[in-house]
């Protein structure tokens, strides 16, 4: 009876150090693991180059088309449309309040005392005509419309002669730099579609 009570003990020791050396193997295995960590690689983002917006300008510049390659503002939907000069730029812009409707190329005087392009605020006036010429300079041009002195300062087409032909060495000049004796240069095209379309009093600014 003393022997089985031994045999007992013992077994019940064997089996509390067993249960004692499996939890020790799994807090150890908990403890080092023994895979290796995972590494992760940040990618670099590749940058999109945004695409060349479109333009709508005829380039290169034809003094005798128009000088976009999309139709002309119809008039009668902006009733607040006026037109704005750049001196600098070279360029006519047919605008609503403050948006650019269509822009067209532009010849201004030559910046000297007697042929400049006067600056300031002015209204497209009652005159206007399908063709003039100066004999004081010795030019004339088709499709004029007056906005300041009656007459003096016009937005015409590219000069002709006396004989009435295109003088070439002014039109190749045509929103590159000023060549006039004052009045507006623009292409053939444009210059009729102002003559058909831009109404009496409309505002002219130019800068």
């Amino acid at each position: 009876m003393q022997r089985r009570s031994i045999l007992i003990l013992l077994a019940s020791i064997t089996l509390i150090i067993g249960t004692l050396t499996v939890g020790t193997v799994t807090i150890v295995g908990a403890t080092h693991p023994t895979s290796q960590p995972t590494m992760t690689t940040k990618k670099t983002p590749t940058k999109v180059k945004p695409k060349a917006r479109a333009t709508v300008m005829r380039t290169p510049i034809n003094w005798r088309q128009s000088s976009e390659k999309v139709a002309y503002p119809t008039v009668n939907h902006y009733p607040n449309l006026w037109i704005h000069v750049s001196l600098a730029k070279q360029r006519l812009y047919l605008m609503n309040h403050q948006h650019v409707l269509y822009t067209m190329y532009a010849s201004s005087g030559v910046p000297t005392a007697d042929r400049k392009t006067p600056r300031g605020t002015y209204h497209v006036q009652a005159e206007r005509g399908k063709y003039f010429y100066s004999a004081s300079v010795n030019e004339g041009a088709y499709y004029w419309v007056s906005w300041l002195n009656h007459g003096e300062y016009l937005f015409h087409s590219t000069p002709v002669d006396a004989q009435g032909h295109f003088i070439k060495s002014d039109a190749a000049k045509l929103g590159k730099q000023p060549s006039s004796h004052g009045c507006i240069h623009l292409s053939v095209a444009d210059s009729k579609w102002v003559y058909d379309n831009i109404k009496y009093g409309t505002k002219v600014v130019i800068d």
